[in-house]
């Protein structure tokens, strides 16, 4: 609301929202946070619904309330894995916060580069929990968006991590990948010629294509190493049932959105998740115990984690007066 009582939101596009986005150490923490609140039970977020206008694709409602950061909100968000041959981003949409004492909208924004960071964030919170203690090499399986965002995440935890080898169909984006990785994260990159050479031998592996439910490959469980952590960011679009069943720890973000994609034919032949990555975090749930077991944690994309880090770009947009303000 302005001096004159008139109302009125923030607005920040893409560009805004990335001139000021926090370094991905303080949105792996923002994530962690959300994380542990779920696993705590101190938060509200109704599984996510959705309607899907073309095969393959989503246009998915995902609200959110996290009382501890007096964070209220919703993401509505898009996947269309064709936009790519219209030059097209596959993800869009955009994020609505209200304020949690009059239900009033604050601010809109894009949700691009959150529903990237955030989705690398997670895989980066699951493996400082579910990988071996100094992973050095990881392999990224689809090398757009989400495998950029991943394997800056995972550096973030793991320091260490010295080697990435790197597949995707297009040849031609994984060289990009290769080139924009090596100078932004200072990490030898090669670029395979199969998604099974990519994993081989890997300590973490991050399969990142588009989700779908007929790849037309998938790996099996001979193709990774004995203390492998696996992200699925596709859910098993690339991975056989196998692999899952293989997994010593096999960890989901939330138990009832698995369910709803099981029912959508996802994850068939696949057992049950031993429980929430929330759980994990907050100590009610167990964490590797063998470096040689296999680990999994399927993270299918939680609204508590778009609002928490959508709530510190709002933040940094006041201080820095970026943003077009609407009126309502």
């Amino acid at each position: 609301m302005d001096g004159n009582g008139r109302l009125e939101a923030l607005y920040l596009s893409r560009t805004d929202v990335e001139s000021v986005a926090p370094p991905m150490a303080e949105v792996v923490a923002a994530v962690e946070r959300a994380l542990l609140e779920k696993g705590s039970g101190r938060i509200e977020m109704p599984p996510k619904i959705g309607i899907h206008p073309r095969p393959d694709s989503l246009c998915h409602a995902m609200p959110a309330w996290l009382p501890s950061l007096k964070a209220a909100g919703i993401k509505w968000v898009s996947a269309f894995p064709d936009n790519a041959r219209r030059g097209l981003p596959q993800v869009s949409g955009l994020i609505i916060l209200n304020d949690p004492d009059t239900g009033l909208p604050v601010c809109i924004m894009d949700c691009t580069w959150i529903t990237a960071a955030r989705t690398g964030a997670a895989t980066a919170a699951a493996a400082r929990r579910l990988a071996r203690p100094g992973s050095e090499t990881v392999a990224i399986v689809a090398c757009g968006v989400q495998g950029r965002s991943n394997l800056e995440a995972l550096k973030s935890v793991f320091p260490g991590i010295g080697l990435v080898r790197a597949f995707d169909t297009n040849r031609a984006a994984a060289e990009l990948y290769a080139d924009q990785m090596r100078r932004k994260l200072d990490v030898e990159v090669l670029v395979t010629g199969s998604a099974e050479e990519a994993v081989r031998g890997a300590d973490i592996v991050v399969t990142s294509g588009p989700i779908v439910r007929n790849s037309g490959w998938r790996l099996g469980r001979s193709c990774f190493a004995e203390g492998v952590f696996i992200s699925p960011v596709d859910l098993d679009s690339y991975l056989e049932p196998e692999v899952f069943r293989a997994a010593g720890r096999f960890y989901t973000d939330d138990s009832a959105q698995f369910a709803a994609y099981r029912k959508m034919g996802f994850f068939e032949g696949v057992p049950d998740p031993l429980g929430d990555l929330g759980e994990l975090l907050a100590g009610r749930k167990p964490g590797r115990t063998d470096p040689r077991e296999i680990t999994i944690s399927a993270n299918l994309g939680l609204a508590i984690e778009d609002v928490a880090v959508a709530v510190a770009i709002h933040a940094r947009a006041r201080e820095k007066g970026v943003g077009t303000i609407l009126p309502l």
